[in-house]
This record gives structure tokens, sequence and C-alpha cells, in this order.
């Protein structure tokens, strides 16, 4: 028998841990992509294509029922299978995976669909942080997609944050580095030439305590709120750039793990918080004991929202938009770069 154009268009590598029926799958919507496989054209049966690949029956219909759901393909009643117009030909196919849903994650995925806009499909994973997620997640979805945007935070059994295992970086391995966006966190050991834009925890902390020097001379003790067993860990860089900040420029510092009930609050204390339910009771208790932020006790605010910003609290923050929009420039325009993000110091007179 020969064998059609159309079965020679699907491609099918028995050496790849990628499964066959998403072979099948990618082949066909690479096929329609770069118009091998025109929109209308009759591909394949289910038993054409089992014989002539040497596949199962069970493989390629697991394939038709996939390319059916994403109506990449239709079915005919009494004359086969056709290739159809859909979206997610026409555009490329994002798989975009953060740790949480927080405000400030949703802001960097929201500016990233807006800058894709209609050149592309965007599908938001999260996955808590979790490692076994993490990997089962983007196993799942490896071939799918023509591009994987991924945030990398995890955290270990002792709810400390960790930046990768060897189980995550051999998950990311598997992405075609042509393929691969890191975001956010840019530490994995991950080889080849890959885009990433990220935050440098340790020098933005320290370099933004730095541009407000002189307003935090006024105090006398600064003090770091960073949860060491948050449900969604934060990078211990930030800690790392904290300390080495206050023993340079010779600051009395400590460090808490959150800001507790009935606190022994003193005029010419600053402190500088992560997690915004640490800022809440902060501020509520600065307003029960009448101090005044930015005369009695300086108040500084680790990423910034639009609410900090109309409450007048000062932060130290990454610019979450620039984040999103220039991850999408770099896939729409092809581009290897690896950028540090910026972080400010945004002063609103709270310290």
């Amino acid at each position: 028998m020969n064998i059609t154009p159309a079965i020679s268009d699907i491609r099918i590598n028995e050496n790849s841990r990628i499964p066959k029926y998403k072979q099948i799958v990618d082949s066909i919507i690479e096929g329609i992509a770069c118009g091998d496989l025109k929109i209308g054209q009759k591909i394949p049966s289910i038993n054409e294509l089992s014989e002539e690949c040497y596949l199962s029956r069970d493989t390629v219909e697991k394939a038709y029922r996939l390319l059916k759901e994403k109506k990449i393909i239709v079915s005919v009643k009494g004359k086969g299978y056709y290739t159809a117009r859909t979206d997610l030909i026409s555009r490329i196919n994002v798989f975009f995976m953060v740790n949480k849903l927080s405000s400030y994650k949703m802001r960097i995925y929201n500016s990233f669909v807006d800058r894709i806009g209609v050149n592309g499909h965007v599908s938001l994973f999260v996955y808590h942080c979790e490692e076994s997620l993490f990997v089962r997640t983007l196993e799942k979805n490896i071939g799918a997609y023509d591009y994987y945007v991924i945030m990398p935070h995890f955290k270990n059994d002792k709810l400390m944050h960790i930046s990768n295992t060897e189980e995550v970086v051999r998950a990311i391995e598997k992405i075609p580095k042509n393929k691969l966006l890191l975001l956010d966190n840019g530490k994995p050991p991950v080889s080849g030439k890959y885009p990433s834009i990220y935050q440098d925890f340790e020098n933005d902390i320290y370099q933004a305590l730095t541009e407000a020097l002189n307003k935090l001379q006024r105090y006398n003790k600064l003090i770091l709120v960073y949860p060491r067993k948050a449900v969604y860990p934060y990078p211990l860089r930030i800690l790392h750039g904290f300390r080495k900040f206050c023993v340079e420029h010779s600051f009395d510092f400590e460090i808490l793990d959150e800001i507790y009930d009935d606190m022994g609050l003193q005029s010419g204390d600053t402190y500088i918080i992560i997690e915004e339910n640490d800022l809440v009771n902060l501020v509520k208790q600065v307003r029960e004991k009448q101090l005044v932020p930015g005369r009695d006790i300086g108040i500084i605010s680790y990423n910034d929202t639009p609410l900090k910003e109309l409450l007048g609290i000062t932060v130290i923050s990454t610019d979450f938009r620039i984040m999103g929009e220039t991850a999408a420039d770099l896939l729409l325009q092809g581009r290897n770069d690896n950028i540090r993000n910026v972080f400010r110091f945004l002063d609103r007179n709270s310290v």
C-alpha cells in the first residue's frame, strides 16, 4: 500500500519518550500550521494510520479524539476525518504556569495576555509551589503547546523556599529550549540557551533600600517581617539582601516571622513587610497606638498593589506589568535575552 501524503506528514519517533498519541497530535497541528496540510484536507482513517504506522487503534483513536476536542479536525459521517480551521492553529498556544494565584502573579499573567493579544491563546496552570504537581502538569502537556512560560518557585518539606529540585530540572529539560521562557525566578540550572525575565531578589532589595538610605537613617532600627514557613514561601535571597544592607550601613536590625498581636511598637522603628496580612495587622496596631507612619514609625511593603498606592504605603517592588509585557515581546520577537526586571523604591511618605 502506498503511503498517502497525509500519512507521510505524521511523524512517529520510536525513541521519543513523548507518548505516540501526542506525537500524532503534534504532527497534524504542525502540518496545518506550516501549510503541509491544508484546511479541509482529508486525513487518514484510524485504520489506515494504525496499519501504516504500526500503531494500535487505541493510540490513534485517542489522538483523533483530542484533535476533535480542540476542533483541529472534524469527522464527517460516512466520509472520514478532515482538517478544520481553528484559532489554535492560526495563533500561538502558550502554556503559562505560575506557582500561586496571588494578585502579583495575575498582574504578570494579565499583562502578558494583553501584550500577546490576538496573536496567541494562553492557558493558565497553577502548581502551588508543589514539586509533584508541577512535574505531573508539565509532563501531561509536553508537546501540546508552542511555548512554555514557567515561574519556578517551590517549597521543601520544611516549607522553605527552593528554586528547583532534580525532578523539576529534569521535567523542564524536556521542553525544547526554543519553546521555553523562565519567568520571575531564573535560578534552575537548565541547560541550553533560552529567554528569561527574572527578579534578582538579593540585589533588588539591597539596591532599593540603598535608594531609601537617607530616609532610613532617621530611624533607629530596621525590622524585616519575613514569613519563614508560609504556604507560599518567599526566596531566602530577600533575607540575604536585607542583612547585607543592614550590616554594610551599620543598622540595628531584627527579623521576625510575622506581625504579632499586641506588638511592642516603638517610635524610631521601620518595618519592611512582605505578607499583606502582616501589613494589615501592623497598620491596625499603628493606628490604635496613634503613631504616624513616616514620622513616628516607618512602613515599607514588599510588592506594590493599587490598594497600597491608594493608602499611601511606601513600597519596594518589581514592575509586574513590565515583566509580563517583556515576556510576551520575547516570544513574539523570537529573542533569547535574559533580562533582570525593573525593581523600584516607590516613596509614598510612610517612611
